[in-house]
């Protein structure tokens, strides 16, 4: 990463870590109330793999943001892909890069299978993160990653279709805010339906493993 990516970074993260893992506690009682059985890493797991099981949870739908191109962008845009959908932000110290790393792992996992799939990283944070940051941030991580912002109200829209956990936190020792968030990573069809969610303790193998037999059901 560039000097100040990791500048900014360094200097978020004191608060970021405690703050993010309130917000994974937030998000998970969230998507439990809302009709997933999670598994802990306590319990057994819901298959072989450790993948988490979903139960007629209702997720997605239409949205309206900007590409890191700055080209607008909607659901109809990727339609007839599967997606594989994260939320974060640029600032964030250490959740939202190895999430991202962990993504692009998991396309080098599927190898040319990887071509059906489009991986979308969706900020919880538009009032910083530009269409130019999240180009530059995105770029950090796989050239294949594509970056997705608007406005807040734009954003709290998709954040909501997506059952997402999201909330600003400041602290008055530091300069910059950070954000509490859910880490889930969303697997998408090709109609926009949702078949998949993993958590940030899911492997990069377990998951491709997971995506594969979806690939091949379609």
């Amino acid at each position: 990463m560039n000097d100040q990516i990791k500048t900014r970074l360094k200097r978020t993260a004191a608060l970021a870590v405690i703050a993010l893992i309130i917000g994974v506690g937030v998000g998970y009682y969230q998507v439990r109330m809302d009709g997933v059985r999670v598994v802990r890493p306590d319990s057994k797991p819901a298959n072989e793999e450790g993948i988490m099981n979903i139960a007629g949870l209702q997720v997605g739908g239409p949205f309206a943001l900007v590409n890191e191109e700055g080209e607008k962008v909607s659901e109809k845009t990727y339609e007839g892909q599967y997606k594989l959908v994260f939320f974060g932000f640029t600032f964030c110290p250490d959740v939202c890069p190895a999430e991202l790393q962990k993504m692009a792992k998991v396309l080098d996992e599927l190898g040319p299978r990887a071509e059906r799939i489009t991986p979308l990283f969706v900020t919880v944070d538009p009032a910083r993160d530009t269409p130019a940051v999240m180009k530059e941030y995105t770029e950090q991580f796989d050239d294949r990653i594509i970056g997705l912002t608007g406005t807040e109200e734009q954003v709290d829209h998709m954040e909501k279709n997506f059952r997402v956990f999201a909330a600003r936190a400041e602290d008055e020792n530091l300069d910059d805010y950070t954000m509490n968030h859910s880490s889930f990573t969303y697997l998408m069809g090709p109609k926009d339906e949702f078949l998949g969610l993993y958590r940030s303790e899911d492997a990069a193998p377990d998951i491709a493993a997971d995506i594969q037999k979806k690939l091949g059901q379609n």
